[in-house]
């Protein structure tokens, strides 16, 4: 079931640690987060959050780089979490050599720049559109697609 869900204004940057460590809680192996916004809107942070909850949930600790040059970086926790950046590709199918379309089955993605997946995007993904509000210190997150994996992500956030 794909429709419209809710949106959540994140007042400042720990908002958005906590954003990214309640949605770490509730992802599983095959979820596929698109995370889309201007640069400086939050996505890597969200994104950086999340994987070191996840991580630290496992008793793991690791720097999470943004993956703007390397593309993809891949993390071992409970189960193995990718980290894109697609804003350098091309062509949509520069994917199959980044090994995307496999790990959008077995894998947690975090694929910002969703744009440039094209006819790739997977179908059960959840959309997390980011944006500066209006003062630029808070951000707005809105998400849509799977409507299913935003419900329990918004029980968490909200419970």
């Amino acid at each position: 079931m794909h429709s419209r869900a809710p949106c959540l204004t994140l007042p400042d940057p720990d908002a958005t640690s906590r954003f990214g460590a309640v949605v770490a809680d509730v992802l599983q192996s095959g979820d596929v987060l698109l995370l889309e916004g201007q640069i400086g809107a939050g996505k890597t942070h969200f994104a950086r959050a999340l994987i070191q909850h996840r991580l630290a949930a496992q008793g793991l600790h690791e720097d999470v780089p943004s993956p703007t040059f390397t593309l993809v970086q891949t993390y071992e926790a409970d189960c193995e979490i990718w980290h894109a950046d697609l804003y350098r590709l091309s062509h949509p199918d520069e994917l199959y050599e980044l090994g995307l379309e496999a790990a959008f089955e077995s894998a947690i993605c975090l694929i910002e720049w969703p744009d440039r997946l094209g006819s790739n995007t997977p179908e059960n993904a959840l959309k997390l559109s980011f944006e500066l509000t209006h003062d630029g210190h808070a951000r707005r997150v809105c998400l849509s697609g799977n409507t299913d994996l935003a419900a329990r992500i918004m029980e968490h956030w909200n419970g």
